[in-house]
């Protein structure tokens, strides 16, 4: 489809915060007649979203749909990135990359229920998000046009300051303001800050001001906590022998890791687009979680297949974080991954305190753990078997090193 043509009906991805806050009534005003469709997803974010409907249609919505997709998120998305442990860049668990694809195909949804011919976002043309929207668009609804006023030539609103004087001028309430200016992004897995002294990477972010979902770690308890979790086949599906829906149990962790000030990261890391940018990012209950599935598959999968797993994982990571959560890759990858995942069941047992979650013990019917063959004792253990194999396998080695003394 054409994306110059005037849409009529548009379904907007709608959080509101500042930047949809303002492009309701902005559409309102570029595209003269439109429908405007404010689509909220309940994906954990808590209180945010109390009130929308009256605010998105006091901001000029003319529809508005709430969807509750937690259990959905936890379970379909979240879990199976998990299943997968994937990481980007070492330290981010993808809380706001794993969660717009999710709100993309929905939007896509609505739009075929409402009869909508176009689907917008609020991310900005400099981000991540706006490719992990549009992809999944693309993916799910390449007939639909793609409304993106970040990138419209006529949007004039350029910066976070001049969207915050819109919304004054036009009466729109929004969650900021010019003195607290952070840009955060939260739901059930996540919460994210970017924007002021944060963008400063030679600066120590401002905790009193950042931290929502944790406490700063030296003011967790002084005494550790040890929280156990089960597993069937990569899924954690119970805590402390509780058994909890996905989106219930995410939340639980949550609450655990956060008053111990687990899961607080900082970041600078490579956007898609090309720059680097700075967040400060909180994951109490994932990376609970990830310590806990680490201990299983640790225990679960074979060597040669563990290792390749995590070389693949990060392919995975990368095709999370890029948008690319419909690509036939990260489907064949996931294949790949609930494969090895499927004899990951058990209990792990995780240590929480002062902002660390370490892994402190891991059960499983189908461990590969032999403590006879682990233990010092060489009972029932040819040793010298070990002789020739390293013999063979620091062959290459020998030969290389003696040829490199002839030279």
């Amino acid at each position: 489809m054409s994306q110059n043509r005037v849409p009529k009906k548009i379904v907007l991805a709608y959080s509101g915060g500042l930047d949809t806050s303002v492009i309701l009534p902005w559409l309102k005003q570029r595209y003269p007649g439109v429908k405007l469709v404010a689509f909220a997803a309940e994906l954990g974010q808590g209180s945010e979203l109390k009130g929308i409907e009256d605010k998105a249609r006091k901001s000029g919505a003319d529809e508005v749909v709430v969807m509750d997709l937690r259990k959905e998120f936890a379970e379909q998305y979240c879990f199976a990135m998990l299943r997968a442990h994937a990481v980007y860049e070492q330290d981010y668990l993808l809380g706001t990359s794993i969660a717009r694809p999710l709100i993309a195909a929905k939007q896509v949804e609505v739009a075929r229920q409402t009869k909508a011919d176009a689907v917008g976002h609020g991310a900005t043309g400099k981000g991540n998000d706006q490719v992990r929207f549009e992809l999944t668009y693309m993916a799910l609804g390449p007939d639909l046009q793609i409304i993106s006023p970040w990138k419209d030539t006529q949007f004039e609103l350029r910066d976070r300051e001049t969207a915050v004087d819109y919304a004054e001028k036009h009466g729109i309430p929004i969650p900021v303001s010019k003195k607290k200016i952070y840009s955060q992004d939260r739901n059930l897995w996540h919460i994210s800050h970017e924007g002021a002294e944060i963008e400063h990477p030679d600066s120590e972010p401002n905790w009193s001001a950042c931290l929502t979902m944790t406490a700063p770690p030296e003011k967790g308890p002084d005494q550790p906590e040890i929280v156990s979790i089960d597993f069937v086949a990569g899924n954690p599906v119970a805590v402390n022998g509780k058994k909890m829906a996905g989106h219930d149990l995410i939340a639980a962790l949550n609450e655990i890791g956060g008053r111990h000030g687990v899961g607080i990261t900082v970041l600078t890391e490579n956007r898609l687009v090309g720059m680097k940018s700075r967040g400060v990012y909180e994951t109490p209950g994932g990376t609970i979680l990830y310590e806990a599935h680490k201990a299983l598959e640790q225990i679960c999968i074979e060597r040669d297949t563990l290792h390749y797993k995590q070389q693949v994982a990060l392919r995975y990571a990368e095709l999370v974080y890029y948008g690319q959560w419909f690509h036939p890759l990260r489907i064949a990858l996931q294949t790949f991954m609930d494969h090895t995942n499927a004899t990951v069941t058990g209990t792990a047992k995780v240590r929480l305190f002062k902002g660390r979650a370490m892994q402190v013990g891991a059960s499983s019917p189908h461990s590969l753990y032999d403590p006879q063959l682990a233990s010092f004792s060489m009972e029932g253990y040819d040793v010298t078997a070990a002789r020739g194999f390293i013999d063979l396998f620091g062959l290459p080695m020998k030969v290389a090193n003696e040829a490199h003394r002839r030279r």
